[in-house]
């Protein structure tokens, strides 16, 4: 039957039950809507009692309502409650497995990222996993993860539920030596991939990613939950940049954005802006410098006071890739001396182990690779070229005698390459680069392989009849590999 052209509403009885379970009352869920919407910045959002009652008899709320109701009800019962369970329709959207606007909410964290690390090791080849994703950009990137910044929502007063992560005196089921190992075993995944690259030991990262939300969706006393999340965290942001390594730039955007959501949950604004770095660092290597630069400022404003002055010159360093990048050379220059300034601060008892890899050679090397980028971007100016020199050498020197950080010491050969280039020197150019493919060698990069052969072709280019860039060429196609296997 119908009345004036529409279909007559029916109650919507999945709404209802969790609405009844929950115990609020309409104007109570009403607040709690307005408030979540003034968090995620939809003022337009104005709900109030009458409107509850219309959803409850069957009336179907545009977004971002449903997501807001599945938000809320997922931290009121400590499970995930989709969109659908709760009778409404979630907005037209692409495939699941491709969005970074993310519900900001425990559980909902847990199990995104227990399904994607479950469908990357059963597809993650490149052709299936990795192009099922599309990279996200712009706005649509960067205003999701500005709601990093918005206080995780009191719980226990004006009628919330305690955090599901809350057990009360319940006995944990981890004994702590057990989340030591676990955080051992971080750190030791760490190490191999700055030792062997991204493709050796990825699957193992995102099996022991998958492990730990396993470990999460049981219950814990908030202090454990914590250093869980915290572990997750570290684990998909490694997992981000292993896949960021090998070149499988969507993957890795979809564990970095999954990693930012568990660092929140850790209550840890220092992690949460390492995976922010790491974001822009990928935006820089997309020539998406405007983002990257956007993303590196919500890192420093949303960990500001919290971060160790170690993090502090990383997150200047970066931002001084993003103004090189643009052409901004004052505010490159600034940037590079705030992040020589912060370093001179540094004390290493003081930093998580997660920002162990900026030490004096990735300072230089990063400051070096700012003045290279300005030199390009300034049409190939000798006077950048001439700055980044003894700078990017320096970093060269150090990662030389350093046998941990392998994949670094050939990103910054073939960096020093680039400035030989710069500088009208083929034959010095073609024997750094000679050096970073005997490094390659030994280092599962996709990302140290695609700049040696840039590298590479470009001296082809201009210096084709000299005898190294001709060796070099000859040596490039009969050692390394076209394309490195996906891991």
């Amino acid at each position: 039957m119908t009345v004036g052209g529409t279909q007559d509403k029916q109650p919507n009885a999945q709404l209802t039950s969790w609405f009844v379970r929950s115990g609020w009352s309409k104007g109570e869920l009403a607040r709690q809507v307005n408030r979540r919407a003034r968090q995620m910045g939809a003022l337009h959002v104005s709900t109030d009692t009458s409107r509850v009652r219309r959803w409850l008899d069957g009336e179907q709320p545009r977004e971002p309502i449903p997501r807001i109701l599945s938000e809320l009800f997922s931290e009121r019962f400590g499970c995930v409650v989709p969109v659908e369970d709760l009778g409404l329709r979630p907005a037209h959207q692409p495939p699941a497995a491709t969005g970074v606007d993310l519900p900001w909410a425990g559980p909902q964290t847990v199990q995104l990222i227990n399904e994607f690390s479950r469908s990357d090791l059963m597809l993650g080849r490149r052709g299936f996993l990795g192009t099922s994703l599309m990279l996200s950009a712009g706005p649509s990137l960067v205003e999701p993860m500005q709601r990093w910044l918005v206080p995780v929502p009191a719980h226990g007063g004006d009628g919330g539920a305690p955090p599901p992560r809350e057990t009360g005196d319940r006995r944990p089921k981890l004994s702590g030596p057990e989340l030591e190992l676990l955080e051992a075993t971080t750190v030791m995944f760490r190490q191999w991939d700055n030792q062997c690259g991204g493709g050796l030991r990825r699957k193992a990262v995102v099996g022991q990613l998958h492990e730990v939300t396993d470990l999460l969706q049981e219950p814990h006393p908030q202090v454990v939950a914590r250093r869980l999340y915290r572990v997750t965290a570290e684990l998909a942001a490694l997992a981000g940049w292993m896949s960021y390594d090998v070149g499988l730039h969507p993957t890795a955007q979809k564990y970095l954005v999954l990693a930012l959501h568990a660092a929140k949950e850790a209550d840890d604004q220092p992690l949460g802006a390492f995976i922010l770095s790491s974001m822009s660092r990928q935006m820089i290597h997309l020539d998406r410098p405007e983002d990257a630069l956007e993303l590196i400022h919500l890192a420093q404003y949303g960990s500001r006071g919290t971060a160790s002055a170690t993090t502090q010159a990383m997150l200047h360093a970066v931002e001084a890739r993003a103004y090189a990048t643009m052409g901004q050379v004052n505010k490159c220059h600034r940037a590079v001396r705030m992040a020589e300034d912060a370093f001179s601060d540094s004390t290493a008892s003081e930093d998580p182990d997660w920002i162990s890899f900026f030490n004096e050679a990735e300072l230089n090397a990063e400051n070096a690779h700012s003045y290279r980028d300005l030199a390009y971007v300034a049409g190939r100016s000798p006077a950048y070229a001439s700055l980044a020199r003894p700078v990017m050498q320096r970093a060269v020197d150090l990662f030389a005698d350093d046998s941990v950080h392998q994949r670094a010491y050939a990103l910054n050969l073939v960096g020093m390459a680039t400035v030989h280039l710069l500088e009208k020197e083929p034959e010095q150019a073609a024997r750094l680069t000679e050096q970073a493919i005997d490094v390659a060698r030994h280092v599962r990069s996709e990302r140290v392989n695609t700049r040696i052969r840039k590298t590479a072709d470009s001296a082809l280019r201009q210096y084709a009849h000299v005898a190294e860039v001709a060796q070099l060429t000859e040596r490039l196609a009969s050692v390394l590999p076209e394309a490195a296997e996906t891991a």
